[in-house]
Protein backbone atom coordinates (compact mmCIF):
# COMPACT_ATOMS: atom_id res chain seq x y z
CA UNK A 1 0.00 0.00 0.00
CA UNK A 2 1.05 3.58 -0.68
CA UNK A 3 2.75 5.30 2.29
CA UNK A 4 0.73 8.68 3.58
CA UNK A 5 3.04 11.48 3.55
CA UNK A 6 1.06 13.97 2.32
CA UNK A 7 0.74 16.85 5.12
CA UNK A 8 -1.79 18.22 6.18
CA UNK A 9 -0.09 21.93 5.29
CA UNK A 10 0.68 20.51 1.77
CA UNK A 11 -2.80 19.29 1.16
CA UNK A 12 -4.80 20.91 -1.87
CA UNK A 13 -6.19 24.20 -0.97
CA UNK A 14 -8.72 23.27 -3.97
CA UNK A 15 -9.49 20.01 -3.12
CA UNK A 16 -13.04 19.52 -1.80
CA UNK A 17 -13.95 19.77 2.10
CA UNK A 18 -15.59 16.16 1.93
CA UNK A 19 -16.61 13.38 0.08
CA UNK A 20 -19.33 10.54 0.08
CA UNK A 21 -18.56 7.59 -1.26
CA UNK A 22 -21.74 5.47 -2.98
CA UNK A 23 -22.51 2.52 -4.10
CA UNK A 24 -26.29 1.18 -5.51
CA UNK A 25 -27.38 -1.68 -6.66
CA UNK A 26 -30.01 -2.04 -9.14
CA UNK A 27 -32.41 -4.29 -11.51
CA UNK A 28 -30.74 -3.32 -14.34
CA UNK A 29 -28.67 -0.77 -16.43
CA UNK A 30 -31.59 0.95 -18.28
CA UNK A 31 -33.75 4.49 -17.75
CA UNK A 32 -36.16 2.67 -16.44
CA UNK A 33 -34.70 0.17 -13.97
CA UNK A 34 -34.07 0.58 -10.14
CA UNK A 35 -32.38 0.39 -7.30
CA UNK A 36 -32.32 -1.91 -5.13
CA UNK A 37 -29.82 -0.85 -2.53
CA UNK A 38 -27.75 2.16 -1.64
CA UNK A 39 -24.65 2.80 0.78
CA UNK A 40 -23.03 5.51 1.49
CA UNK A 41 -19.36 6.19 3.24
CA UNK A 42 -18.56 9.57 4.37
CA UNK A 43 -15.14 10.93 4.22
CA UNK A 44 -13.22 13.87 5.44
CA UNK A 45 -11.43 16.41 3.40
CA UNK A 46 -8.14 13.78 2.79
CA UNK A 47 -10.59 10.85 2.87
CA UNK A 48 -10.75 9.76 6.80
CA UNK A 49 -14.43 7.65 6.96
CA UNK A 50 -16.23 9.57 9.29
CA UNK A 51 -19.05 7.10 9.45
CA UNK A 52 -21.46 4.90 7.06
CA UNK A 53 -25.18 4.17 5.94
CA UNK A 54 -26.98 1.40 4.30
CA UNK A 55 -30.35 0.63 3.17
CA UNK A 56 -32.50 -1.93 0.82
CA UNK A 57 -34.84 -0.37 -1.16
CA UNK A 58 -37.95 -1.84 -2.79
CA UNK A 59 -37.98 -1.30 -6.33
CA UNK A 60 -41.84 -2.20 -7.19
CA UNK A 61 -40.81 -4.42 -9.49
CA UNK A 62 -38.65 -7.50 -9.92
CA UNK A 63 -35.06 -7.10 -8.65
CA UNK A 64 -33.03 -8.35 -11.57
CA UNK A 65 -30.17 -10.19 -11.59
CA UNK A 66 -30.57 -11.80 -8.22
CA UNK A 67 -27.53 -13.67 -8.77
CA UNK A 68 -25.36 -10.47 -9.00
CA UNK A 69 -26.77 -8.64 -5.77
CA UNK A 70 -28.22 -11.36 -4.36
CA UNK A 71 -31.39 -9.26 -3.04
CA UNK A 72 -34.56 -11.10 -3.68
CA UNK A 73 -38.31 -10.17 -3.80
CA UNK A 74 -39.34 -11.73 -1.04
CA UNK A 75 -35.82 -9.68 0.82
CA UNK A 76 -37.23 -6.73 -0.55
CA UNK A 77 -41.18 -6.71 0.13
CA UNK A 78 -40.97 -4.73 3.40
CA UNK A 79 -37.61 -2.78 2.73
CA UNK A 80 -38.05 1.26 2.27
CA UNK A 81 -39.27 2.89 -0.99
CA UNK A 82 -36.79 5.38 -2.42
CA UNK A 83 -38.51 8.20 -1.46
CA UNK A 84 -38.95 7.01 2.58
CA UNK A 85 -34.86 7.20 2.35
CA UNK A 86 -34.24 10.23 0.22
CA UNK A 87 -34.22 12.34 3.62
CA UNK A 88 -31.51 10.33 5.14
CA UNK A 89 -29.40 9.57 1.53
CA UNK A 90 -29.62 13.79 1.02
CA UNK A 91 -28.38 14.40 4.36
CA UNK A 92 -25.30 12.20 4.05
CA UNK A 93 -24.73 13.52 0.60
CA UNK A 94 -25.25 17.09 1.31
CA UNK A 95 -21.90 19.37 0.32
CA UNK A 96 -19.80 16.29 -0.49
CA UNK A 97 -18.67 15.31 -3.94
CA UNK A 98 -20.31 11.66 -5.02
CA UNK A 99 -17.43 9.37 -5.22
CA UNK A 100 -18.54 6.11 -7.18
CA UNK A 101 -16.57 3.40 -9.06
CA UNK A 102 -18.09 4.29 -12.56
CA UNK A 103 -19.92 7.50 -10.67
CA UNK A 104 -21.89 8.56 -14.32
CA UNK A 105 -23.77 5.08 -13.47
CA UNK A 106 -24.58 5.25 -9.85
CA UNK A 107 -25.29 9.37 -10.34
CA UNK A 108 -27.59 8.59 -13.34
CA UNK A 109 -29.71 6.01 -10.99
CA UNK A 110 -29.25 8.49 -7.84
CA UNK A 111 -30.79 11.60 -10.12
CA UNK A 112 -33.17 9.11 -11.90
CA UNK A 113 -34.67 7.84 -8.44
CA UNK A 114 -34.73 11.20 -6.89
CA UNK A 115 -36.56 12.90 -9.97
CA UNK A 116 -38.93 9.99 -9.79
CA UNK A 117 -39.77 10.96 -6.13
CA UNK A 118 -39.60 15.06 -7.51
CA UNK A 119 -36.52 15.79 -5.07
CA UNK A 120 -33.31 17.13 -6.33
CA UNK A 121 -30.38 14.79 -5.08
CA UNK A 122 -27.75 17.75 -3.40
CA UNK A 123 -25.42 17.00 -5.21
CA UNK A 124 -23.10 19.64 -7.17
CA UNK A 125 -20.32 17.32 -8.75
CA UNK A 126 -19.11 13.85 -8.50
CA UNK A 127 -14.90 12.19 -8.96
CA UNK A 128 -15.00 8.60 -10.89
CA UNK A 129 -12.39 6.50 -8.86
CA UNK A 130 -11.75 5.00 -12.59
CA UNK A 131 -10.97 8.28 -13.92
CA UNK A 132 -8.78 8.86 -10.96
CA UNK A 133 -6.82 5.43 -11.43
CA UNK A 134 -6.14 6.79 -14.76
CA UNK A 135 -4.56 10.19 -14.05
CA UNK A 136 -2.36 8.31 -11.54
CA UNK A 137 -1.53 5.79 -14.30
CA UNK A 138 -1.79 2.85 -12.01
CA UNK A 139 -0.62 -0.59 -12.92
CA UNK A 140 -4.10 -1.95 -12.56
CA UNK A 141 -4.55 -5.05 -15.23
CA UNK A 142 -8.17 -3.43 -16.09
CA UNK A 143 -10.26 -1.03 -14.17
CA UNK A 144 -13.02 -2.97 -11.93
CA UNK A 145 -13.81 -2.32 -8.32
CA UNK A 146 -11.70 -5.68 -7.43
CA UNK A 147 -8.40 -4.69 -9.41
CA UNK A 148 -8.31 -1.24 -7.97
CA UNK A 149 -8.54 -3.10 -3.90
CA UNK A 150 -6.35 -5.27 -4.92
CA UNK A 151 -3.75 -2.35 -5.76
CA UNK A 152 -4.13 -1.25 -2.62
CA UNK A 153 -4.39 -4.32 -0.41
CA UNK A 154 -8.24 -4.35 0.15
CA UNK A 155 -9.69 -7.07 0.89
CA UNK A 156 -13.31 -7.35 -0.53
CA UNK A 157 -16.16 -9.45 1.36
CA UNK A 158 -19.01 -9.30 -0.63
CA UNK A 159 -18.31 -8.07 -3.63
CA UNK A 160 -22.05 -6.47 -5.38
CA UNK A 161 -23.34 -5.74 -1.84
CA UNK A 162 -23.82 -2.60 -1.68
CA UNK A 163 -21.92 -1.46 1.99
CA UNK A 164 -18.93 -3.71 0.98
CA UNK A 165 -18.50 -2.32 -2.44
CA UNK A 166 -18.79 1.42 -0.64
CA UNK A 167 -16.62 0.31 1.66
CA UNK A 168 -14.04 -1.63 -0.06
CA UNK A 169 -13.77 1.69 -2.46
CA UNK A 170 -13.56 4.25 0.50
CA UNK A 171 -10.46 2.35 2.23
CA UNK A 172 -8.87 2.18 -2.31
CA UNK A 173 -10.09 5.56 -2.60
CA UNK A 174 -7.81 7.19 0.25
CA UNK A 175 -4.59 6.55 -0.86
CA UNK A 176 -5.60 7.26 -4.16
CA UNK A 177 -6.51 10.95 -2.83
CA UNK A 178 -3.26 11.33 -1.19
CA UNK A 179 -1.21 10.19 -3.97
CA UNK A 180 -3.33 12.50 -6.35
CA UNK A 181 -2.63 15.29 -3.83
CA UNK A 182 1.24 14.71 -3.44
CA UNK A 183 2.02 15.32 -6.65
CA UNK A 184 -0.81 18.51 -7.28
CA UNK A 185 -3.26 16.28 -9.84
CA UNK A 186 -6.16 18.03 -10.67
CA UNK A 187 -8.81 15.75 -9.92
CA UNK A 188 -11.35 14.43 -12.87
CA UNK A 189 -14.18 16.65 -10.94
CA UNK A 190 -17.48 16.46 -13.28
CA UNK A 191 -20.60 18.51 -12.55
CA UNK A 192 -23.93 16.92 -11.50
CA UNK A 193 -27.35 17.93 -13.22
CA UNK A 194 -30.72 16.72 -11.83
CA UNK A 195 -32.50 15.33 -14.01
CA UNK A 196 -35.69 18.23 -14.95
CA UNK A 197 -36.96 16.32 -17.89
CA UNK A 198 -37.05 12.14 -18.33
CA UNK A 199 -38.76 8.93 -19.66
CA UNK A 200 -39.89 5.76 -18.47
CA UNK A 201 -40.83 4.19 -21.38
CA UNK A 202 -37.74 1.16 -21.86
CA UNK A 203 -35.26 1.33 -24.26
CA UNK A 204 -35.91 -0.50 -27.60
CA UNK A 205 -32.51 -2.97 -27.64
CA UNK A 206 -30.89 -4.25 -30.62
CA UNK A 207 -32.82 -7.38 -32.17
CA UNK A 208 -30.84 -10.05 -30.30
CA UNK A 209 -28.69 -8.21 -28.26
CA UNK A 210 -28.71 -8.49 -24.31
CA UNK A 211 -25.87 -6.12 -22.92
CA UNK A 212 -23.76 -7.49 -19.96
CA UNK A 213 -24.95 -6.45 -16.40
CA UNK A 214 -21.95 -5.18 -14.46
CA UNK A 215 -19.70 -1.44 -14.30
CA UNK A 216 -18.61 -1.39 -17.64
CA UNK A 217 -21.10 0.74 -19.14
CA UNK A 218 -24.42 2.03 -17.99
CA UNK A 219 -26.29 3.30 -21.00
CA UNK A 220 -27.93 0.41 -23.17
CA UNK A 221 -26.51 0.35 -27.13
CA UNK A 222 -29.23 1.68 -29.34
CA UNK A 223 -29.07 1.03 -32.59
CA UNK A 224 -30.54 4.41 -34.98
CA UNK A 225 -31.39 4.32 -38.71
CA UNK A 226 -28.03 5.77 -40.02
CA UNK A 227 -28.44 9.59 -41.16
CA UNK A 228 -29.99 10.67 -44.48
CA UNK A 229 -28.09 13.49 -44.88
CA UNK A 230 -25.09 14.41 -45.74
CA UNK A 231 -22.37 16.23 -43.35
CA UNK A 232 -22.48 20.15 -44.33
CA UNK A 233 -19.60 20.36 -41.92
CA UNK A 234 -18.85 22.50 -38.75
CA UNK A 235 -21.60 24.75 -37.03
CA UNK A 236 -21.17 28.34 -37.35
CA UNK A 237 -21.99 30.29 -34.55
CA UNK A 238 -25.27 32.67 -35.53
CA UNK A 239 -26.24 30.62 -37.73
CA UNK A 240 -29.24 27.30 -37.75
CA UNK A 241 -27.89 23.95 -37.48
CA UNK A 242 -28.21 22.18 -40.79
CA UNK A 243 -29.48 18.77 -41.09
CA UNK A 244 -26.61 16.07 -41.43
CA UNK A 245 -24.07 17.93 -38.81
CA UNK A 246 -22.53 15.72 -36.08
CA UNK A 247 -23.32 16.37 -33.05
CA UNK A 248 -21.90 14.90 -30.03
CA UNK A 249 -22.71 15.31 -26.11
CA UNK A 250 -20.59 14.99 -23.05
CA UNK A 251 -21.01 15.16 -19.64
CA UNK A 252 -24.91 15.55 -17.46
CA UNK A 253 -27.66 16.87 -19.44
CA UNK A 254 -30.69 18.35 -17.46
CA UNK A 255 -32.85 16.92 -20.25
CA UNK A 256 -32.53 13.33 -20.12
CA UNK A 257 -30.09 12.21 -22.85
CA UNK A 258 -31.59 9.95 -24.56
CA UNK A 259 -34.39 12.10 -24.64
CA UNK A 260 -31.84 14.87 -26.71
CA UNK A 261 -30.80 12.64 -28.57
CA UNK A 262 -33.85 11.34 -30.07
CA UNK A 263 -34.51 14.97 -30.54
CA UNK A 264 -31.35 15.67 -32.43
CA UNK A 265 -31.93 12.49 -34.62
CA UNK A 266 -35.53 13.13 -35.34
CA UNK A 267 -34.40 16.82 -36.33
CA UNK A 268 -32.24 15.53 -39.13
CA UNK A 269 -28.63 15.34 -37.19
CA UNK A 270 -26.26 12.87 -36.92
CA UNK A 271 -25.44 11.56 -33.34
CA UNK A 272 -21.53 11.03 -32.86
CA UNK A 273 -20.62 8.89 -30.40
CA UNK A 274 -16.96 10.79 -30.26
CA UNK A 275 -15.83 13.68 -30.82
CA UNK A 276 -13.13 13.62 -34.15
CA UNK A 277 -12.11 16.56 -36.97
CA UNK A 278 -15.52 15.08 -38.61
CA UNK A 279 -17.81 16.65 -35.28
CA UNK A 280 -20.10 19.68 -35.95
CA UNK A 281 -20.55 20.46 -32.33
CA UNK A 282 -20.29 19.34 -28.84
CA UNK A 283 -22.95 19.91 -26.36
CA UNK A 284 -21.85 19.76 -22.86
CA UNK A 285 -23.08 21.92 -19.64
CA UNK A 286 -19.37 21.38 -18.29
CA UNK A 287 -16.79 22.94 -21.31
CA UNK A 288 -13.85 22.91 -18.78
CA UNK A 289 -13.80 19.54 -17.70
CA UNK A 290 -11.23 16.86 -19.31
CA UNK A 291 -13.69 14.06 -20.28
CA UNK A 292 -11.88 12.69 -23.39
CA UNK A 293 -14.72 14.60 -25.53
CA UNK A 294 -14.06 18.33 -24.89
CA UNK A 295 -10.35 17.83 -24.49
CA UNK A 296 -10.79 16.64 -28.24
CA UNK A 297 -12.98 19.25 -29.19
CA UNK A 298 -10.77 21.69 -27.92
CA UNK A 299 -7.98 20.29 -29.92
CA UNK A 300 -9.42 19.97 -33.00
CA UNK A 301 -11.01 23.47 -32.44
CA UNK A 302 -14.84 21.91 -32.46
CA UNK A 303 -17.55 24.37 -31.79
CA UNK A 304 -18.97 23.95 -28.20
CA UNK A 305 -22.30 24.68 -27.15
CA UNK A 306 -24.16 24.11 -23.67
CA UNK A 307 -27.31 22.34 -23.00
CA UNK A 308 -29.95 25.33 -23.00
CA UNK A 309 -28.16 27.12 -26.47
CA UNK A 310 -28.64 23.74 -28.37
CA UNK A 311 -31.87 23.35 -27.24
CA UNK A 312 -32.56 27.01 -28.77
CA UNK A 313 -30.88 25.84 -32.03
CA UNK A 314 -33.04 22.28 -32.36
CA UNK A 315 -36.13 24.42 -32.54
CA UNK A 316 -35.16 25.42 -36.19
CA UNK A 317 -32.76 23.14 -38.20
CA UNK A 318 -32.15 24.74 -41.65
CA UNK A 319 -33.11 21.39 -44.03
CA UNK A 320 -30.21 19.51 -45.54
CA UNK A 321 -29.51 20.75 -49.79
CA UNK A 322 -30.48 16.72 -50.41
CA UNK A 323 -30.51 13.59 -48.83
CA UNK A 324 -27.79 10.55 -49.29
CA UNK A 325 -29.34 7.95 -52.15
CA UNK A 326 -29.84 4.98 -50.15
CA UNK A 327 -27.01 2.41 -50.68
CA UNK A 328 -28.22 -0.12 -52.96
CA UNK A 329 -28.21 -3.63 -52.73
CA UNK A 330 -26.16 -6.64 -54.86
CA UNK A 331 -29.27 -7.76 -56.00
CA UNK A 332 -31.10 -4.67 -56.39
CA UNK A 333 -27.80 -3.78 -58.65
CA UNK A 334 -28.25 -6.88 -60.59
CA UNK A 335 -32.37 -6.15 -61.04
CA UNK A 336 -31.53 -2.91 -62.19
CA UNK A 337 -28.53 -3.98 -64.32
CA UNK A 338 -31.27 -6.77 -65.61
CA UNK A 339 -33.85 -3.97 -66.61
CA UNK A 340 -31.29 -2.22 -68.10
CA UNK A 341 -30.67 -4.87 -70.34
CA UNK A 342 -33.83 -5.37 -71.28
CA UNK A 343 -34.52 -1.71 -71.89
CA UNK A 344 -31.58 -1.87 -74.36
CA UNK A 345 -32.35 -4.58 -76.17
CA UNK A 346 -36.21 -3.35 -76.63
CA UNK A 347 -35.00 -0.62 -78.16
CA UNK A 348 -32.31 -2.28 -80.20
Amino acid sequence: MLEDRTTAASWPAAYPQGYAVVDVETTGLARDDRIVSAAVYRLDSQGNVEDHWYSTVNPQRDPGPVWIHGLTSAMLADAPLFPDIAGELSARLDGRVLVAHNAAFDWSMLAREFARARLTAPVRQRLCTIALAKELALPLPNHKLESLAAHYGVVQERAHHALDDARVLAEAFRPSLHRAARDGLRLPLLECRPLTEWTESPVTPRAGHRPPYGHGSWRPSRKRPPCPYPNPGRYETGKPLMQGMRVAFSGDTSVDRELLEDRAAEAGLHIASGVSRLTSLLVTNDPDSGTSKTVKARSFGTPIVDEAAFAQLLRDVAPAASPVPAPRTAAAGAGARTAAGSTAQTKE
